[in-house]
């Protein structure tokens, strides 16, 4: 395929690099990489060595002593080159990711739109890293905080996000002077060494150091670990399981490192009889089938006032009995493939033990197979009558299920459904009476990190930041004042007078 030549990936393709070198390691393992959209082999690609791991972390550290000295507008200039650079291979990234991960081409094309907007966004905020001054309560005194850069960043991304997450870390990590180390997902390979591809153009037009901006794609249990336990890397961003997140926590904390969590979501729309369900049912639909259910926004349960849930039942059934699934590099489909075969044993899983609970499927649910359909990775989205008590319920399945769940009387009942989780990333409402909206987001709403009103629970925009409470592991990412997390504070006095007074008025004299 063209795109594969366009971004470089070659039939072979290594697991390090400092930006301009790639460490050839080739003993390792091997990731055989396979579209789930048609179940071809596209490339295969070599595990780097932890002895690979050390070379690239001493360039990162040492990237980052030099870059921490570049002033942050300057650092600004070659985000905003990395950009433009991202806005020429747009098209054929976005195909990538489309073809590896399985996602729809609009939004593989999103995808990486997403990753522009975050380096327009870091370019304007490298001008703007403020810090407060402070009153001093002792005279001929000034007081103030600043930050500093952090160090090397690691980012750890999944595979639904393959590219996007990486460049919400890495573009603001970029102007606040830290250097950039990525251990992506093994399903999804080739479009992180794609962007590293498009990368050294950039590390090589402005003269970078090596290490600004490294790759290692290997096993967890070998370089990953090493990551989570490297003193030389101050701060891990992690996107994953809840399960992986506790590990990776207990780890870094336990060398008094910093983590950014993004951990599972267990999102929820709630309907309630004043809601416009023209605006509703295009969003839960979205929300639900969007990615095939594999974003951590994803809805996953519907909670809808039982005067109005026949209709909204009645509505969903005709929506998704339109959906389009298949080849997601055709534009006219909606839902394209789940990641790979292990992905849709756990969507047959969830629903037998729906069932079993005593919930009723009332669409979908099955593996699609035939003519186009070949991967194994094609099922058609479910919409599941349930209670929101179902421990099946209570989890997170990574799969286009959609848990319909009545509620009866005013909205806080609705509202504590949907914060009866484990889980606190994404919450809508649709409604338009001011006072269940305002009540959705008051002290005693949504117990989520994004809580929307008349927009869906997913396609969150980059301005906003991004993360979620509670299991979901309470990281943020993204816009907003993000990018504290991505460096080190510090208070500043100064004594500008002739005499040494001491705060809270104690006296030393010698």
């Amino acid at each position: 395929m063209d795109f594969l030549k366009i971004l470089g990936i070659k039939e072979e393709n290594f697991g390090a690099s400092t930006g301009l070198t790639w460490y050839k390691t080739t003993d390792h393992g091997i990731i055989n990489v396979t579209s789930p959209a048609d179940g071809i082999p596209i490339a295969k690609v070599y595990q780097c060595s932890e002895q690979d791991y050390e070379k690239v972390v001493t360039k990162a550290h040492e990237a980052f002593k030099y870059w921490r000295t570049i002033p942050a507008p300057k650092r600004g200039e070659v985000v905003r080159q990395i950009g433009n650079k991202l806005r020429e291979y747009k098209e054929p990234l976005g195909r990538l990711v489309s073809y590896e991960m399985g996602k729809s081409l609009q939004e593989g094309l999103g995808e990486v739109q997403e990753m522009i907007d975050i380096c327009d966004f870091a370019v304007g905020l490298s001008r703007q890293l403020y810090g407060f001054t402070m009153m001093s309560e002792r005279e001929n005194h000034r007081m103030y905080d600043q930050y500093h850069p952090l160090g090397v960043v690691g980012t750890i991304t999944a595979f639904n996000f393959p590219v996007a997450v990486w460049a919400w870390n890495s573009a603001l990590a970029t102007v606040c002077g830290d250097s950039n180390l990525w251990k992506p997902s093994s399903k999804t390979p080739l479009c992180v060494i794609a962007v590293q591809n498009i990368l050294s153009n950039v590390i090589k037009e402005n003269n970078l150091p090596e290490g600004l901006f490294s790759l290692i794609i290997g096993k967890g249990s070998t370089v990953g670990e090493k990551m989570l336990n490297d003193k030389r890397v101050p701060l891990v961003s992690l996107t994953g399981s809840t399960a992986i997140g506790k590990h990776a926590a207990e780890v870094i904390s336990k060398r008094f490192g910093k983590t950014i969590l993004e951990l599972g979501g267990n999102n929820a729309i709630i309907i309630t009889p004043n809601a416009d369900l023209q605006l509703a049912i295009p969003a839960v639909v979205f929300g639900a089938v969007g990615t095939a259910g594999q974003r951590c926004t994803t809805t996953r349960r519907l909670i809808v006032h039982d005067e109005i849930y026949d209709r909204v039942k009645e509505s969903l059934l005709k929506a998704y009995s339109s959906l389009k699934i298949g080849n997601p590099l055709d534009q006219t489909n909606h839902v394209g493939p789940l990641i790979d075969r292990g992905a849709v044993e756990e969507f047959k899983h969830a629903l037998k033990m729906v069932e079993k609970e005593g919930g009723k499927i009332i669409f979908g649910g099955d593996v699609i197979s035939g003519n186009g359909f070949e991967s194994g990775c094609y099922v058609r989205p479910a919409i599941v009558e349930a209670e929101n008590s179902y421990k099946i319920v209570q989890e997170e399945t990574f799969a286009p299920i959609l848990y319909l769940i009545k509620y009866s009387g005013d909205v806080q009942n609705a509202i504590d459904i949907q914060n009866d989780v484990v889980q606190g990333l994404s919450s809508s409402i649709f409604t338009n009476n001011m006072r269940e909206a305002e009540t959705f987001l008051s002290h005693w709403g949504s117990d989520c990190g994004i809580a929307n009103v008349n927009i869906g629970t997913s396609g969150a925009e980059i301005g906003g930041a991004f993360g979620g409470e509670k299991e979901t592991g309470g990281g943020r990412e993204s816009g907003s004042d993000s990018w504290k997390q991505y460096m080190r504070r510090q208070t500043n006095t100064i004594n500008f007078g002739t005499k040494l007074p001491l705060a809270q008025g104690i006296k030393f004299e010698i």
